[in-house]
């Protein structure tokens, strides 16, 4: 499958953080967003910890009719079953997979707004406030709120919380929760059927993004579900959430990519999206070497800056800085840490402007 990729290579990053680098994981931020963050650990641990304790198409054929005489030549009747093989062959012909909208680009051809977050957990964003049914509801209106400023259809889409990062070790010891597969199903389906993209995001904790991205493969393998890596809750041996902000290489952003990219190849599928979360420059080591060359891939930087205007645009154009050229840039507003949060008319107003809104 041939991927377009605009010439015109998206905007490098660059932004400042400000009161997100600091308190819980340590560093300049308040004491205050340390307890409230491990606040939300706990909160999710514990109703993930409830929700776990809770719980080929039909093909049809039509008769032949006789066109010919009883006692008919032979050659009559392999012309006939030449015929029929050839309208089995027909049938058996499988549309090649689209994304939600159509085509098999991801951008420059549209953009995408977003609720993140975990189902039915509210703590960890906009996501998990209501069902699957509210939320496809929730986020059509959202998008239509935006198209009035995009030039580009806006997509719905979902950022699902796949992984999620807890300040208890867990039975695997390496702090992080994965939710079965069949939990997120019915949101991967009705999705789906409602036209909005999904992105499965993960928070490894000491293990390895490519190790939690393998055991979602099955619902990697649909044609509307892409992958994000926070690195945030990315932590070595030793490490624990809340004293220190994680962080991963390009080595292993790369390993992941290669993978997804072969999995977009093998099942012929639409280019996917590669979300990567950064808010400080730790977060990323040797962002240069990232490599960008996939074009089954979509790869993007989220810039996850929260707070006030100006802390938010700080952020921003510090992670425009020494962007690896075609890398697209996102955008997150948070419903509770923003001051205010930005409208879609103020985050359209954003330069470059955003291929990709989260609200969390």
């Amino acid at each position: 499958m041939h991927f377009h990729r605009d010439p015109a290579a998206p905007a490098s990053p660059a932004g400042a953080q400000p009161d997100r680098t600091g308190g819980l994981f340590g560093g300049p931020v308040r004491p205050h967003w340390a307890k409230a963050r491990l606040a939300l650990l706990l909160v999710a641990a514990l109703a993930l910890g409830a929700c776990a304790d809770g719980e080929g198409p039909e093909g049809t054929t039509e008769e032949a009719e006789a066109t010919g005489a009883e006692g008919s030549g032979q050659g009559e009747e392999d012309s006939d079953e030449e015929q029929g093989g050839q309208e089995d062959s027909e049938e058996d012909q499988v549309e090649p997979a689209e994304l939600p909208g159509g085509g098999d680009t991801l951008f420059p051809d549209r953009r995408f707004v977003a609720l993140y977050g975990t189902p039915e957990v509210p703590a960890l964003g906009a996501l998990g406030e209501q069902d699957v049914d509210e939320a496809i509801t929730r986020i059509d209106g959202k998008a239509e709120e935006y198209q009035e400023y995009s030039e580009e259809p806006v997509q719905p889409a979902f950022e699902i919380i796949t992984t999620v990062a807890t300040e208890a070790p867990g039975p695997d010891g390496d702090h992080t929760r994965e939710i079965d597969p069949e939990t997120l199903r019915p949101w991967i389906e009705a999705a789906e059927e409602a036209g909005v993209y999904v992105v499965l995001d993960l928070q490894p904790g000491r293990t390895d993004f490519l190790s939690q991205a393998q055991a979602y493969e099955d619902l990697l393998a649909a044609p509307h579900v892409g992958l994000a890596l926070d690195p945030e809750w990315r932590i070595g041996p030793g490490q624990v959430h809340g004293q220190q902000i994680g962080s991963v290489d390009a080595e292993e952003i790369n390993e992941v990519s290669a993978w997804l990219a072969e999995l977009t190849a093998e099942h012929e599928l639409p280019q996917k999206m590669l979300i990567l979360h950064q808010f400080t420059d730790a977060m990323i080591t040797d962002r240069a070497n990232i490599d960008t060359a996939h074009e089954e891939l979509a790869i993007t930087l989220h810039a996850d800056g929260h707070g006030t205007p100006g802390s938010k645009m700080e952020t921003w154009e510090r992670l425009r800085q020494g962007l690896p050229e075609g890398i697209w840039m996102a955008w997150k507003n948070f419903h509770r840490q923003d001051r205010p949060t930005f409208t879609p008319e103020e985050t359209y107003e954003v330069e470059p402007t955003p291929w990709f809104v989260s609200y969390q």
